[in-house]
């Protein structure tokens, strides 16, 4: 594999970002139209802890936007994918939450645009298993300390290393397996230990979705 072709480098990253544009431009509910049960779950946290200002990175399509701006989140929603933030704008225009929706067509692996402190919580389905090196993701996890306010709550899910899918496909190194175009980085425990530096960490739990099923983590842990 030449350096180039590893998904820390502009060439994958490009390759993924075109992927997951075209499959949202072809499947308008690729991800499903329904929120997810993660996200139900992940909303009576944040309405317990007073929740506003929501920062959701990796929206998709926005299946599970439009549960917490319907329940009134002032919701922040970023993606690199901008026909998947499209969807979205269009969506909550439908079911009028479009007041309650900022899109921001971001890259992960820079900077996060936002001010420190900014929000109270942030969300992430699936968005840290994505083509995101180690290093990529302790930088990450250090950005969404920076705009979390003190105490706020940050819930993520990811693909563990006892999924189906872990080890199968084309090997990227770094427990990264990629599968009809789609990189994952499967975790294992160690790995989200490894990103609570800064933060509480309340509750790792183990849970099941989609048809495979797929083996997730699904993390809770607050700013420190």
């Amino acid at each position: 594999m030449s350096d180039d072709d590893r998904p820390g480098t502009t060439d994958a990253l490009d390759a993924q970002r075109s992927h997951w544009s075209e499959t949202f431009t072809r499947r308008p509910d690729f991800l499903g139209a329904d929120a997810s049960d993660i996200a139900r779950q992940a909303l009576e946290r944040f309405r317990a802890a007073g929740v506003v200002d929501l920062l959701e990175l990796g929206a998709g399509q926005g299946r599970d936007t439009l549960l917490f701006a319907g329940a009134g989140l002032a919701v922040t929603a970023a993606d690199y994918a901008a026909p998947g933030l499209e969807r979205i704008v269009g969506r909550a225009a439908e079911v009028g939450v479009a007041g309650r929706l900022t899109t921001f067509v971001t890259d992960v692996r820079q900077p996060l645009p936002f001010d420190d402190g900014a929000f109270d919580a942030a969300y992430a389905h699936m968005l840290f298993c994505m083509a995101l090196t180690t290093a990529e993701l302790e930088a990450l996890a250090g950005e969404v300390r920076r705009v979390l306010r003190p105490g706020g709550l940050l819930v993520y899910t990811v693909r563990t290393t006892t999924d189906a899918h872990f080890g199968a496909g084309v090997d990227h190194g770094d427990d990264m397996y990629e599968m009809g175009g789609f990189i994952v980085h499967f975790f294992d425990r160690a790995l989200v230990e490894r990103l609570a530096v800064g933060f509480r960490l309340i509750d790792v739990s183990e849970a099941e979705e989609g048809k495979l099923p797929r083996r997730l983590f699904v993390v809770t842990q607050a700013r420190s």
